[in-house]
């Protein structure tokens, strides 16, 4: 997995790191409020957690190497963490909370050069978002390797962002009887835009992937091609 420094918590969106989503701990501390001491304690414990994950994989981390790393006892991890499922679970909320505002934030696409700019700026911000949240996402991507309910949690937010992407691509087309191309009788959408958003957002995750796996490819170009791509297969409809 690599070996690069694991990203800041809380680095991709105007919220105060006080107010991430997993500064609260995992299951433990559900229905307590923690003071200033014991999110820091919670901020170490996750940062080490995010590091052990990034450098091993999932599968080969133990409660023992993140308290190690933390510098902490296996009895303050469990005052905040009930295993490392958790603790990975725990990550992941900042991760889905980050990519919901994304997915909220999707534009709607005009077939003209405001549209394609708009297009764009989210492609960019989806590479930033999966940057910050690289180690979690790259786990999350693997069936085998996190539980049904987890792996169900990203499946949710794949249709989530599908939907988003079918919706802003397809918003400016429906609203001018049809515009041009085939249109679905059934809902006013472009013929199989649902599919081709599907198609988007696992092109999205792979490139991603490849690039936080140390893949050398040019970021920026990519978000030129990827958005030229996305705009494209909705026009040519």
């Amino acid at each position: 997995m690599g070996g690069k420094p694991a990203p800041a918590l809380g680095s991709t969106d105007s919220t105060t790191p006080g107010r991430r989503p997993s500064l609260g701990g995992g299951t433990p501390a559900r229905g307590r409020e923690l003071g200033r001491q014991g999110r820091e304690t919670v901020r170490k414990l996750l940062d080490a957690g995010l590091a052990e994950f990034d450098e091993r994989g999932f599968q080969a981390v133990r409660v023992d190497d993140v308290v190690r790393r933390a510098k902490t006892s296996h009895g303050t991890f469990y005052l905040y963490f009930a295993n490392k499922d958790d603790l990975f679970k725990t990550l992941l909320r900042d991760a889905l909370h980050d990519m919901e505002i994304i997915t909220g934030d999707f534009p709607v696409v005009t077939r003209n050069e405001a549209g394609r700019n708009a297009l764009r700026a989210w492609v960019r911000k989806f590479f930033e978002v999966y940057a910050a949240h690289a180690t979690v996402l790259r786990v999350l991507s693997q069936a085998d390797v996190v539980g049904e309910e987890v792996y169900g949690d990203g499946l949710q937010l794949f249709f989530r962002i599908a939907e988003a992407i079918t919706q802003g691509m397809t918003a400016a087309v429906t609203a001018t009887a049809g515009g041009r191309g085939a249109v679905d009788g059934e809902n006013g959408l472009p013929e199989h835009a649902e599919l081709t958003a599907a198609a988007v957002v696992l092109m999205l995750e792979r490139v991603n992937y490849l690039i936080s796996a140390e893949v050398r490819l040019p970021v920026e170009e990519m978000v030129d091609r990827l958005s030229a791509i996305i705009y494209a297969a909705f026009n040519a409809v």
